[in-house]
């Protein structure tokens, strides 16, 4: 017999992992080859023949292969056999088994040995345990001698000759005439069994876990034995002919019943899936399959079968698996199946986990198997709703612990696919089962949870009903009834619709909207997730805002729109447990989130009012006992809902309607008390009365003007623009957050002025917008000129178009908030929210060059002072230090990858940060000098906006700062312009820090408001050197800057580097100078050669009106003269010039080939143009002066060269 045994890891720890094996069983002896080995030496064998075929060889050698021989001994018969592994015995049964071997004095060693066990089946003894001792014999090998290779090649591979094909028909002739040499078996004697002598083995069949092993013999018994410990421990009798299999089911986690225990905190309770094993026996002559509970289990299953049926029981995988791959391997067949000839069909054998369990957890386990099947037949789809409410009746009853009925309740209510009346139904005949059964019998808890589902549905199916009920009030609402309804004059309404109307017109949001999404529909699973009852009182869970909205609009959307009944779903829903508080929470967060529908239809004011009114008639509403002097909790509550909801427009709405309902009510009541009073009494009664009914006023009025304050700034951050300015950065892209009072109450005294600067950093408007929507605010004011505002209008038409109806919102927020937005406020935060949106992204230099501009607009010294030196410190000196080091190390411009290295900008990014930082500089010194003719601003506030809390406004902060250093602010400032310079004009070979001596350096970066030792006194002549040297190559880059003709050149380049306006840098090298202690009247000379340089001569006569030493200049411009008649004379090579050259003096001569026109810039000036300039140094050279002959000869020799022209 040939049987291949699996196996697997055991699930006992005393057995071995192991592989699979292939035992071959003779009449007294056992080989076992391994499984993974066999199947090696069979694929190299194929590799060979297919070399061998190839090649044409016949030679073949077969591949080595190892196996075990052994002798079973102290046996008669073997009829079969399984081969359970290798097992390592415990101590106790290793000196159990050497006292039982060895005697009374035997000893063991200290590691348990490891044994391969063997068990047969046949006759003396019935059953027999054989252990061999792994590394008793050495595993013999095909290819040791000849003659083992003879010995397998005949006993194992003539078999398998045929499909391997590796030999031939003389071959095999050669071998059949040789006999064989066969290895003696190691003996192996049997260590124990089971003694029947009248009783015979027929099958052994192997648990998958090698456990328990099940044995037929021929009288038709079945017997169970612990192969461990090697005993019968049950058997079954009445099974002729018997075929056996086994079953291994892993328990499901989801079904498992939690146990009442204290787990540990630590883990997982559940723990790892338990595995049961269920025996499967075929009784061919009874026709039955029986399926056995082990080790001591009822029968689970019995099914009658054909008598001429088939059990198969593989019980191994496949082969060449090793006990690494057979973890990860799937089996693809069946455990175990019946294959009946008779039918032709193949069945299968599926038991459910709980049967293997005890009586008690059996039910549970049943329970949970029941709502398993519940859940499965709740996501089918079937044609016929009956046939599935009628299952799902049955296996909801048929469960019999409370808590899984409650559970399959709930899974029940949460499906998708049952319809209400189905849900209804099932609930009902629960509840009804429930109640017909002993009270003893019944769980409380269960019988409640069914009452309040069953609650809930019924309130679920009113509310449906009235919804769908055909109730349609189109009555018309007239201004004058609108006004009257909420108690205000037509003025007053006009004056809310107007504002509404602007509201509604800005902030139209175009929103996607699907066909399934209907206003006041809710799916009833939906609806019982968000209600609960709790002692008949019924609550909403803790929900989401939008399910808090849609529960709302599923009870009172059609009531607002009037197509519902108000007072019969008020009733319903009172009846129903739900307290007025909560309903009113309800009606609040439907009206204020419907904001644009309501807003188009005015009818729904009515019906708020009316739906309010019955809210508060409640008995629980209002308390009658409520102290007049104090606020009603009922009206706080709505006020509150009005405070922290972001639809302005909804929300004034409903504030309105809620000062009307409640001085509606507050007057009814006082007509109640005074009623009371006995006529000739004290009038208090009356007086208390109006006392409570002013205070509550109190708030409502206020509440109305917060509300429309917050309505009037929403409207102006909705409302766009179009400006010029096409680009527009990801940072000016982010919406703008939606205001509500509690927002701006909580924003601090600056919030609503900083709400405004954050809209127009997003609209990019200028700082002339909010000057002109300021000077139209003051127009009526005479004392105002018209000539500003016109100006105003044309300064705006060069910056900004397309404004709309934002100048007029601006006014409009202007007068409702006087204080929190006035114009030096706004500057302020404009200022900053432009240099915090800089910071966040310094590639945008224009969000710097338009913060300087606001920052530029602040009228108050105090303020642009305190502004300017937050900037400085918060944003600027870290990055300005940056950049001076940068600079001062590379000596020149550095490059972009430097300037985003150590600055983080690019280079022209970092050309305009300076700029912007010297206007900043320059800006701050201007406040310094003007703050002491100024007074400090009071900063005032809104009446209706004392209350605010929150952090410290941007202008507090300002006005806290300290006075700066004004000499160390200039000191900055001359080191900004220097880099700026640099910057500007891409200047080489200047270190900014060079031009400082040690004082001076160790000054810069300092606190601003600090006292510093600067540089005094005369400077070294060395450093007034280089500083000369770099104010004269700044003077001669920004005259070629503006003056070059170099026709290369793109004019759009120009105007990249300089996103702002640029600086008039000969005046300010003019000043540099002053400050360096450098003569001013060099830079002006050199200025003024420059121009003539470049041929700008109407631009260098008007310079020269401004040096001092012209008789210096007059030199240099001789020089000049002398480079451009040099250029017409000797460079042009005419023979007009050539006779003209030769009538001049030989002095003149000499000295104009000694001049050298390529210093000349421009080499195109008209000669008349030069003669004037000839003119004007005879003017300022004195007669007396050596180069006075000079310039006279000049003069006849430009006249000279006139003529021809002529």
């Amino acid at each position: 017999m040939i049987r291949r045994t699996r196996q697997a890891k055991s699930w006992e720890k005393k057995m071995q992992p192991q592989n699979e094996e292939l035992s071959i069983l003779y009449p007294a002896a056992i080989v076992t080859i391994d499984g993974f080995s066999l199947f090696q030496s069979l694929r190299a064998c194929r590799n060979q023949v297919a070399k061998a075929a190839a090649s044409g060889n016949e030679n073949i050698q077969p591949p080595p292969l190892a196996y075990k021989k052994w002798g079973l001994q102290d046996i008669d018969t073997i009829i079969d056999h399984a081969s359970i592994g290798i097992m390592t015995l415990s101590p106790f049964d290793q000196m159990k088994t050497a006292s039982n071997i060895g005697g009374f004095n035997a000893t063991i060693k200290n590691s348990p040995p490891a044994m391969s066990q063997y068990i047969t089946v046949g006759s003396n003894p019935f059953t027999g345990f054989f252990y061999a001792l792994e590394g008793s014999t050495q595993p013999l090998l095909s290819h040791v001698a000849l003659a083992v290779a003879s010995k397998l090649t005949s006993a194992l591979f003539n078999a398998a000759s045929g499909w391997l094909g590796w030999k031939s028909k003389h071959e095999e002739e050669a071998v059949q005439k040789q006999k064989p040499k066969v290895e003696p078996a190691t003996p192996l004697a049997v260590r124990f069994g089971l003694p029947d002598s009248r009783r015979h083995g027929e099958s052994i069949c192997l648990s998958p876990c090698n456990t328990l092993a099940a044995v037929t013999d021929d009288f038709g018994r079945v017997i169970l034995l612990d192969v461990a410990r090697g005993i019968a421990i049950r058997m079954w009798k009445g099974y002729r002919d018997a075929q056996i299999g086994w079953i291994q089911i892993v328990e499901d986690l989801h079904e498992r019943v939690p146990e009442k225990v204290d787990f540990s905190p630590f883990g997982n309770n559940q723990g790892p899936s338990r595995v049961a094993q269920f025996l499967v026996i075929y009784a061919p002559r009874r026709g039955i399959l029986e399926v056995w509970s082990t080790q001591q289990g009822p029968r689970v299953g019995a099914f009658n079968v054909g008598k001429h049926c088939r059990l198969l029981y593989p019980g191994y995988k496949i082969m060449g698996l090793n006990n690494v791959t057979s973890q990860s391997w799937q089996p693809q067949t069946y455990q175990i199946c019946l294959v009946d000839p008779v039918s032709g069909s193949v069945k299968t054998v599926n038991v459910p986990f709980h049967l293997a369990l005890s009586d008690k957890k059996s039910e549970r386990a049943k329970d949970m198997h029941l709502v398993k099947k519940l859940a499965a037949l709740l996501k089918t789809k079937s044609p016929s709703l009956d046939l599935v409410e009628t299952e799902i009746k049955e296996l909801i009853l048929d469960i019999k612990y409370p808590a899984t009925k409650k559970q399959a309740l709930e899974s029940i209510l949460a499906s998708e696919r049952l319809p209400f009346s189905c849900l209804r139904n099932i609930t009902q005949t629960l509840l009804d089962t429930l109640k017909n059964q002993e009270l003893e019998s019944v769980d409380e808890g269960l019988l409640q949870f069914c009452a309040n589902k069953l609650k809930l549905l019924h309130l679920y199916e009113s509310v449906s009903q009235l919804n769908s009920l055909d109730f349609h009030s189109d009555t018309p609402v007239s201004d004058n009834d609108l006004a009257v309804l909420l108690r205000l004059e037509e003025k007053e309404l006009l004056k809310l619709q107007t504002l509404l109307e602007k509201y509604k017109q800005e902030n139209t949001r175009t929103t996607v909207q699907f066909s399934d999404d209907k206003d006041g529909v809710l799916p009833i699973k939906t609806f019982l997730e968000y209600l609960e009852y709790e002692k008949d009182v019924l609550n909403i869970k803790k929900i989401s805002e939008e399910e808090y909205v849609a529960l709302g609009s599923f009870f009172f959307w059609k009531c607002l729109h009037g197509e519902s009944s108000t007072e019969d779903m008020c009733h319903t829903l009172e009846s129903a447990g739900l307290s007025p508080q909560l309903l009113l929470s309800l009606l609040l967060s439907v009206w204020l989130s419907k904001e644009k529908d309501i807003l188009d239809k005015p009818q729904s004011v009515c019906c708020l009012h009316t739906m309010l009114s019955l809210l508060s008639k409640m008995k629980v509403a209002i308390d009658e006992t409520w102290d007049s002097q104090s606020v009603s909790p009922w009206w706080q509550q709505m006020r509150m809902a009005c405070i922290q909801s972001e639809n302005n427009g909804a929300a004034l709405l409903s504030a309105h309607v809620g000062h009307s309902v409640a001085a509606q009510l507050s007057n009814n009541m006082t007509e109640k008390k005074f009623s009371q009073t006995v006529l000739g009494a004290d009038s208090e009664a009356l007086t208390d009365s109006w006392e409570a009914l002013s205070l509550d006023t109190e708030y409502w009025k206020l509440l109305l003007k917060q509300l429309e304050d917050c309505l009037i700034l929403q409207t102006l951050l909705h409302s766009k623009g179009s400006t010029r300015n096409s680009k527009v950065s990801a940072l000016q892209a982010e919406p703008l957050p939606r205001l509500s009072v509690k927002k701006l109450l909580e924003g601090g005294k600056g919030g609503i002025a900083d709400s405004v600067a954050k809209w127009i950093f997003k609209q990019d408007f200028s700082p002339e917008v909010l000057k002109l929507a300021n000077k139209e605010r003051d127009v009526e004011n005479p004392d105002e000129p018209k000539e500003g505002i016109n100006r105003g209008f044309f300064e705006l038409s060069e910056v900004e178009t397309d404004l709309g109806a934002i100048p007029d919102l601006l006014r409009l927020a202007y007068e409702q908030f006087p204080c929190s937005l006035e114009l030096d406020v706004l500057h302020a935060h404009c200022c900053w929210e432009y240099v915090v949106q800089w910071n966040k992204d310094p590639e945008e230099a224009r969000f710097f060059v338009r913060s300087i501009e606001h920052l530029k607009h602040i009228l108050n010294a105090h303020v642009q002072n305190g502004i300017a030196l937050m900037m400085w410190n918060t944003f600027l000196v870290k990055r300005f230090s940056a950049a001076t080091y940068l600079m001062d190390k590379v000596g020149k411009s550095p490059k972009d990858r430097l300037c985003r290295r150590d600055v983080g900008m690019s280079d022209t990014a970092m050309t305009s940060f300076l700029g912007s930082c010297l206007d900043l500089l320059q800006t701050l010194m201007e406040a310094d000098v003007s703050r002491d003719e100024i007074q400090v601003p009071v900063l005032d506030t809104e009446d209706a906006w004392l209350s605010v809390e929150g952090p410290i406004s941007i202008v507090e902060l300002a006005l806290e700062q300290k006075h700066i250093h004004y000499p160390l602010v200039e000191h900055h400032s001359i080191l900004c312009s220097i880099l700026y310079a640099v910057m500007r004009f891409s200047l080489k070979t200047v270190k900014p820090l060079s031009l400082f001596d040690s004082k001076g350096k160790n000054a810069f970066f300092k606190d601003l408001t600090s006292i510093q030792l600067l540089p005094s006194g005369e400077m070294d002549p060395n450093f007034i050197s280089i500083r000369q040297q770099f104010l004269l190559k700044v003077i001669s880059a920004a005259v070629q800057s503006q003056h070059s003709v170099t026709k290369e050149r793109d004019p759009s380049e120009e105007v990249a580097t300089t996103p702002g306006k640029d600086q008039d840098w000969p005046v300010l090298a003019v000043d540099l100078a002053h400050h360096l202690q450098v003569s001013e009247d060099v830079i002006r000379r050199h200025y003024v050669g420059e121009l003539y340089n470049y041929g700008v001569d109407h631009l260098a006569e008007e310079a020269i009106l401004q040096v001092h030493d012209k008789e210096v200049l007059a030199s240099q411009l001789l020089v000049l003269t002398g480079q451009r008649l040099a250029y017409a004379l000797l460079h042009t090579q005419t023979k007009e010039g050539m006779e003209l050259l030769a009538r001049l003096p030989p002095t003149l001569c000499t000295w104009l080939k000694a001049m050298n026109p390529q210093d000349l810039q421009n080499t195109e000036v008209p000669i008349a143009t030069t003669a004037k300039l000839v003119n004007k140094v005879i003017e300022l050279l004195p007669e007396k002066h050596g180069q006075y002959s000079l310039a006279l000869h000049l003069i006849e020799a430009v006249e000279a060269i006139s003529i021809p022209s002529l």
